[in-house]
């Protein structure tokens, strides 16, 4: 099955119901698959005008109840950045599959890249800390779709998958299992839907239908969604809480496989289907003696600090290879003392090990 056929299947198992995007390349064949299948399964499937309609019927999908989400590619996702904003502010559960292709502006449509990993995080103005996943087989596009839509509904937030055109369009067998959680929002009217006594809390998520009377609104609101513009402590008591129920459960959330590192001196950081060559690389060192470990890092956002700090322990060197200019390296550099070496990429091809198990052997310590 291809990666993004897989990502299509997740989405179905996880329960979405609706689906609204705008064809584009690499990422269609998540959009054709789930026009056949959710029609089929009673489901709503809409083409829209381009990607800042789709996001904004996403957002209003999901307020309406529904498992919402689209798909795309780095210049839709540029068009999306306010509606992510607004979906962010307002918290509200979606997933964006963004297939990562060369960019930027037009680029490459049909090459692989991963140039939009700081655009997750940054291209929303304000203080926003998104979830962003990374698969790195099309097994974990469907077990990491599923996930997605899982946090989503957990965290009241959007949550991104950060694919790339290499794991979209590659072709691997693929367990569509059916032992894992589901889980839903909660829907209780009674209680406001923008306030929890918990400071890093989630507050519950009455949707229209649920008998509460809603307020939804981008601008600065209080508990119950009304507008605070002028009066700061709401402001400030609103950006922290958002921005805390996230970070103060990176334990939840952030995932790595780590391979190798016991007896590791030097280490490969990588992510996507980079990770796939990091792997195949670490292996060929190791079978000629270099002493090479590895961390795949399946979530980027929030990022995995802790999982860092504990590389920082063992290792003197770190190589991080990207299909881009080193946005990655730039972040591991600032949570390691270990001395950070880029291995970056950006013609369209994937890294190759070669080139990886290379890199490692000019920095060794």
């Amino acid at each position: 099955m291809m990666g993004n056929q897989a990502c299509a299947e997740g989405a179905l198992a996880a329960g979405c119901s609706f689906y609204a995007g705008y064809p584009i390349t690499p990422s269609s064949e998540i959009m054709e698959t789930l026009a056949d299948r959710l029609p089929r399964e009673g489901k709503v499937f809409v083409q829209m005008e381009d990607e800042i309609g789709s996001i904004c019927a996403v957002i209003g999908a999901s307020w309406a109840g529904a498992k919402a989400m689209t798909a795309t590619a780095g210049p839709g996702l540029s068009l999306m950045m306010e509606g992510l904003g607004y979906a962010a502010f307002t918290e509200t559960p979606c997933v964006i599959v963004d297939v990562q292709r060369a960019g930027p502006a037009t680029g490459q449509a049909t090459r692989v890249g991963s140039g939009d990993i700081l655009q997750v995080r940054f291209g929303m103005h304000g203080d926003v800390c998104p979830i962003a996943l990374s698969p790195g087989s099309v097994q974990e596009m469907y077990d990491l779709t599923i996930r997605a839509f899982n946090l989503a509904e957990r965290y009241r937030v959007p949550v991104f998958l950060m694919a790339d055109e290499g794991i979209g369009h590659l072709r691997e067998s693929v367990f569509l299992h059916k032992d894992f959680t589901i889980e839903n929002r909660v829907r209780d009217a009674s209680r406001p839907p923008f306030g929890t006594p918990e400071p890093d809390g989630v507050p519950p998520m009455p949707v229209f239908g649920d008998g509460a009377e809603l307020m939804i609104t981008g601008s600065t609101h209080d508990e119950k969604g009304f507008r605070k513009v002028d009066d700061p402590e709401p402001h400030r008591r609103l950006v922290e809480r958002i921005n805390r129920k996230i970070l103060d459960h990176e334990a939840d959330i952030v995932e790595v496989e780590e391979r190798f590192l016991d007896d590791a001196t030097v280490a490969v950081v990588a992510y996507g289907f980079t990770g796939r060559s990091a792997l195949a690389a670490v292996k060929a060192l190791r079978r000629d003696g270099v002493r090479a470990g590895l961390v795949r890092l399946k979530t980027l956002w929030p990022f995995p600090r802790a999982a860092l700090a504990r590389l920082d322990q063992r290792v003197q060197r770190v190589v991080v290879p990207e299909m881009n200019r080193g946005q990655v390296a730039m972040l591991v550099r600032a949570e390691m003392n270990a001395e950070v070496v880029s291995l970056c990429q950006t013609d369209g091809e994937v890294i190759e090990p070669e080139a990886i198990a290379a890199r490692v052997r000019e920095v060794l310590p």
